[in-house]
């Protein structure tokens, strides 16, 4: 039983430390930040079998993010239409491959700024993970990043956000959306960008800085 005890145990070689992923300002929510909370609370769409919400906003130093929420209830689908549903609705935001042929039928997102600015957010257009070094595109920016779901026989629900950069200006801001292939047509509501410029005051640095550095 000494065979092994007997032979030398080899040392593992060292890593280097992990360098860790930072977005670019336009791609995403700055790290070690805690947002200020705006609650929105409107349907984007609400029928019979499908809803879409928006849920609240995170307003960040940078730009915010809206959580949104979506749920499918079983109508008078065969088990062939609710697997296609089923198709439908899982294939987009999560899988982030583009739809060919019906580049217009999964879930799209867009944003119109009060001075007419426009920008769509759909997975045909942006990778989820943008290299720090990716050029930056010229503003506004909307992204749409997919958070997962789960679903059965009878329903299913699914939860997102979408990012904005920057801050939107003062005035009314219009939150676009449709999916074409759950019956959604396009539709929108209209938020206060007033109300999400100030809340960013409200956003905190985990670590502030120290007096008298940087």
């Amino acid at each position: 039983m000494t065979f092994f005890r007997d032979l030398p145990v080899p040392e593992e070689p060292r890593r280097g430390r992990t360098v860790r992923y930072v977005p670019p300002a336009w791609a995403g929510a700055p790290a070690h930040e805690l947002p200020a909370v705006v609650r929105i609370g409107q349907f984007l769409h609400r029928s019979q079998t499908f809803i879409m919400a928006v849920e609240l906003a995170k307003v960040y130093s940078t730009g915010c993010s809206f959580d949104l929420t979506w749920t499918l209830r079983r109508g008078y689908e065969d088990d062939e239409a609710w697997a296609q549903l089923n198709a439908a609705f899982f294939g987009h935001p999560h899988s982030m491959q583009p739809i060919e042929r019906r580049p217009f039928a999964a879930l799209l997102l867009g944003v119109q700024l009060p001075d007419g600015a426009k920008a769509r957010a759909d997975s045909t257009l942006h990778g989820r993970y943008p290299p720090g070094t990716a050029k930056q595109p010229d503003p506004p920016v909307l992204i749409l990043q997919g958070n997962g779901g789960n679903g059965g026989d009878d329903e299913m629900a699914g939860k997102g956000s979408v990012w904005l950069w920057p801050l939107p200006p003062a005035g009314d801001l219009r939150l676009v959306a449709q999916w074409a292939e759950l019956g959604m047509p396009e539709t929108s509501i209209t938020m206060d960008g007033n109300l999400l410029r100030d809340a960013a005051a409200g956003a905190q640095k985990y670590w502030p800085e120290e007096r008298g550095q940087g």
